[in-house]
């Protein structure tokens, strides 16, 4: 690691406090001068691959597809298929996704990730860009890197050090694993409660705050000039106060013009004076700013009036995934395509067919829709980027050096400092925290699928501290007779404390308790023992049982903040943390009960 990062990293490691508390409403950002834009200087690398290109492998790098890090034989169906996108399509860049297996997202391993990489850009005539939703760092993708909690935790403990230490920590994983592009930060205020899809991937219902957080992340993602990464800020023009999962239809975002302003737009300013990389779009109508009823991902009043010449954005501009029903419910895979081009996207990210969205682009071309200077100037962007990201001297990774760089002990450390500062309560009416006789008490562990992990590092980190402390793993799919069972095991309790995990997941829909959780709720709230219940993920969950006689949440479903919560409910830490949103008719932005650790452990 280099001489500088190192130190970056260890910042306040040694002695005292590791974060500094911030004030409970952050000042605006400081302007800083822009960064020059991608297209202001075109490498040479740029120049000469851009020469080398015929009109269709011109809009196949426009293209990104989709691909699982997973260990792989070369001779199988996936394989041949990943195969014949680089080596005959020609495609631009590739993004890791998440296998969803069994209900669960299953990550990668990161050697076998970066082996395939290494092999994927061997395949390529022109280097992949290979990008990641590294939203909780590398870990929202890849196994045994650093596991970070969601955005929304690191605004409830106020500390921007934070967000900059994950910035540089993500993109040096990020690099070492092979990924050059992070689709990162979330730039979104989320200021609707029943946003189902942005939830605590943002940081805060503050635009001030989200905006200082989003650059700092930059800041850090950009510290190390010899590794460098794209960053993203997302989703253009905000998707924060919508309440349809733009994955399942194309959402809206109902404000007027000067609303946007003053908030949605004010971290993506932000983010474009810190010289962020990339913009990517929202699936989402906003008829303040177009009038027609399309999604922005296809709007030139959006991307080119707005984002392009009012926020003078010279970046690369990606679209959300084009397989998302917001937009492919609406166009075909060539329109969509052509769309989002003239609208003045330069990333097609994910269609549904890659062949067609190049024939689609490859027509409009021919048939003057979409001029040839307009295309070369996206070309040109994609080709520069790939240039100042050093991939024309190097292409590959050193597997050897990926145990010095993933998971690193100082970044681990960080990231568990976050989840505690991050723990929040923001309801005690009987006292009940932390828990003074843990003998008596229940937990109970609400975990959204029994093949994940959700619960399992709780369990332990409670049953070490509490060894007779009843304690139950359940899942959203078990019977309502099974859950009954488990609330009567709780009747001689002397508090029931109810861990429940809600997460933001794409398609879902929703951010509710599953199956029948709320049934059980119901029934613990109308027993004798007082309810206090923990909210691992969407922090608005209150407001479904108003009953409860204390409540804290986490704002994240990292391990992390299992740990943070089991330390918590011993008194190993105070809750120190703030809500960064207002939960209606429960608390307001900023509220948190402070009180300080009773005891603390090695």
């Amino acid at each position: 690691m280099p001489v500088l990062l190192r130190a970056f990293l260890m910042v306040g490691l040694c002695g005292g406090t590791v974060f500094a508390v911030r004030p409970a409403k952050p000042k605006a950002p400081v302007k800083k001068a822009k960064a020059a834009p991608a297209s202001a200087k075109v490498a040479p690398a740029a120049q000469r691959w851009l020469k080398s290109l015929s009109l269709h492998d011109e809009v196949a790098q426009l293209v990104m597809m989709p691909c699982y890090g997973e260990a792989i034989n070369v001779r199988s169906k996936q394989f041949r298929q990943y195969q014949h996108l680089i080596r005959d399509v020609h495609v631009g860049g590739m993004i890791v996704l998440g296998h969803v297996q069994y209900g669960s997202i299953r990550n990668a391993e990161p050697y076998a990730m970066s082996a395939l990489f290494n092999r994927f850009q061997q395949m390529a005539a022109i280097p992949l860009l290979i990008g990641g939703d590294f939203e909780r760092g590398a870990s929202m993708r890849v196994n045994a890197t650093t596991p970070w909690p969601y955005n929304m935790a690191f605004a409830a403990g106020r500390d921007l050090e934070a967000s900059r230490l994950e910035g540089a920590a993500t993109a040096k994983e990020a690099r070492a694993l092979g990924v050059n592009w992070i689709f990162a930060p979330v730039a979104d205020v989320n200021i609707n409660p029943i946003n189902p899809i942005v939830n605590l991937r943002s940081y805060s219902e503050n635009a001030q705050e989200v905006a200082a957080h989003v650059q700092a992340y930059i800041e850090g993602a950009h510290l190390n000039p010899k590794q460098p990464v794209l960053v993203t800020a997302k989703h253009f023009p905000g998707h924060g106060d919508t309440a349809q999962d733009s994955h399942l239809g194309m959402a809206r975002l109902d404000a007027s013009r000067e609303r946007i302003n003053e908030v949605e737009l004010v971290p993506f300013r932000a983010a474009i004076e810190r010289g962020v990389d990339a913009v990517m779009t929202a699936h989402i109508a906003v008829p303040a700013l177009e009038p027609e009823d399309i999604p922005a991902t296809v709007s030139v009043k959006i991307l080119t009036g707005l984002l392009r010449e009012q926020l003078k954005f010279d970046g690369l501009i990606v679209t959300d995934a084009m397989n998302m029903l917001g937009l492919s419910q609406m166009f075909d895979n060539k329109e969509a395509a052509v769309r989002s081009l003239e609208a003045g996207a330069d990333v097609l990210l994910i269609p549904n067919k890659a062949e067609d969205a190049i024939a689609g682009v490859m027509a409009a071309v021919a048939s003057g829709r979409i001029s040839k200077q307009r295309l070369d100037r996206s070309v040109l962007k994609i080709l520069n980027a790939k240039a100042r990201l050093g991939l024309d001297k190097s292409r590959t990774v050193d597997l050897k050096a990926l145990g010095d760089l993933i998971g690193a002990p100082e970044d681990e450390e960080i990231a568990q400092k976050v989840a505690d500062r991050a723990v929040t309560l923001l309801r005690d009416d009987k006292d009940l925290l932390p828990l003074r006789n843990t003998e008596t008490a229940s937990l109970l562990i609400l975990a959204e699928s029994r093949t994940g992990t959700q619960g399992r590092r709780l369990m332990e980190e409670v049953k070490k501290r509490a060894p007779k402390m009843n304690v139950v793993l359940l899942d959203s799919g078990m019977s309502k007779e099974d859950l009954d069972a488990v609330a009567k095991s709780t009747a001689g309790s002397s508090a029931v404390i109810v861990a429940a995990y809600v997460t933001v997941n794409a398609y879902r829909g929703d951010v509710a308790l599953g199956g029948d959780y709320p049934s059980l709720m119901d029934t613990l709230l109308a027993g004798k023992a007082p309810v206090a219940l923990v909210s691992l993920g969407n922090p608005y969950l209150v407001r479904s049982f108003p009953g409860v006689k204390s409540y804290l949440t986490t704002f994240s479903t990292a391990q992390t903040s299992e740990i943070s919560l089991a330390k918590a409910l011993f008194g190993e830490i105070g809750f120190t943390g703030h809500t960064p949103v207002s939960i209606p008719g429960f608390a307001k932005y900023g509220d948190g009960i402070q009180l300080p650790a009773l005891h603390k452990t090695n």
